[in-house]
């Protein structure tokens, strides 16, 4: 059977012009990107492809591993590879595949865990969240295990504590849940069914996601809009708060842009100050990061991101232990005082974060 190639770029198949000049009952070669994979998957069907391979964007390893969700109106097959492998075979002439698919459809249930104080002001609860489940073919240990882990015992551990402010701690699903690199479906859900009231009542949103990566940094999301948009008004005390926690211990920080990549995005979209910290996940170290963290230039921070290897043997244990203490800090902190945040007094000996970071030269140390 023929290949037939929509136009390669990363937005391909997202458009029914994409498929001008398609063959009926050929294959047809798509980019992720762009769009949705129903959508391309769709305009692929309505174009009389025979099945859909999407491959991967350029520089992102591994297969497109992507959802199709129970809204997917077509029937074709659609399969996954990788960046180098579709790259090939668009660039190969007169290249004949053929392609053999089981599949089979059903609707799964999946549940976030939510849990909350019992003290506290119910009119002004921090929210703190990691996900659960990982990538397909991964372990998950340090994305997320890492993150879920520090939550879980900080939690634990204020169990029978009498706090100013009520906490409420999200263990979300279906984070890795993949429509064309978005996923966060838990979290969107969630925020999605809260009143206009529910949304009024959440001081803030600290995330965690991947503690201990091996080869890791210390970023600390962009609070005060110095990298990018911003974590929304109030952000830029918790951005301080951590930048003071690791400055105590006389280790360097960078901030790290709101690319949408975690479950803050839907706090951060419904207007909630949001914040938190991360290690690294496939973005590559930079010599400069290399001096300035430790580790290795030139391989990802975490190189067994959403990859099997991703085991107990990928864990950093200094950089978990460091990590879980800023993250046990903070939720202490803002479980006393929001003050900074959102103006909300206080109680108890916790004083409010300082004032924040006034200029961007201020945003990597």
């Amino acid at each position: 059977m023929d290949l037939s190639i929509g136009s390669d770029d990363s937005t391909s198949g997202c458009e029914t012009a994409d498929f001008a000049g398609f063959t009926a009952g050929h294959i047809a070669l798509l980019q992720r990107g762009g769009c949705t994979f129903p959508v391309k998957a769709e305009n692929a069907d309505d174009a009389g492809a025979a099945a859909v391979i999407i491959f991967n964007s350029l520089g992102v390893a591994g297969p497109t591993r992507g959802t199709l969700t129970a809204d997917y109106a077509g029937s074709l097959p659609v399969l996954g590879a990788t960046y180098s492998l579709g790259a090939e075979w668009s660039a190969t002439p007169g290249l004949e595949m053929h392609v053999v698919a089981a599949t089979e459809f059903q609707n799964l249930q999946v549940e976030t865990v939510i849990a909350e104080s019992r003290s506290g002001d119910p009119g002004n609860v921090v929210v703190i969240g990691g996900h659960l489940d990982s990538a397909p073919g991964s372990p998950g240990i340090n994305d997320n295990g890492s993150g879920a882990a520090a939550i879980l015992e900080t939690a634990l551990q204020l169990a029978d504590a009498r706090t100013r402010n009520r906490l409420r701690f999200a263990f979300w699903t279906a984070h890795e849940i993949d429509l064309a690199g978005s996923g966060l479906l838990g979290s969107e859900t969630y925020v999605s069914s809260l009143s206009l009231d529910e949304l009024d009542a959440i001081a803030l949103y600290l995330d965690f996601h991947m503690l201990d990566s091996p080869n890791g940094g210390r970023f600390v999301l962009d609070g005060d809009g110095s990298g990018d948009l911003g974590g929304g008004p109030g952000a830029a005390a918790i951005e301080t708060f951590f930048r003071d926690f690791f400055a105590d211990r006389d280790l360097a920080v960078e901030s790290v842009q709101l690319n949408g990549r975690s479950d803050y995005n839907a706090f951060h979209a419904a207007g909630i100050p949001v914040g938190g910290i991360t290690a690294g996940a496939d973005a590559i170290k930079t010599p400069l990061q290399e001096a300035r963290f430790g580790g290795s230039a030139g391989i990802a921070f975490d190189p067994c991101y959403h990859l099997p290897c991703d085991t107990f043997a990928n864990v950093d244990l200094a950089a978990l232990d460091l990590n879980s203490d800023a993250v046990a800090a903070a939720i202490l902190t803002f479980a006393m005082n929001t003050e900074a945040v959102n103006t909300r007094k206080g109680m108890g000996r916790f004083k409010a974060a300082k004032t924040p970071v006034k200029s961007a030269s201020q945003a990597v140390m």
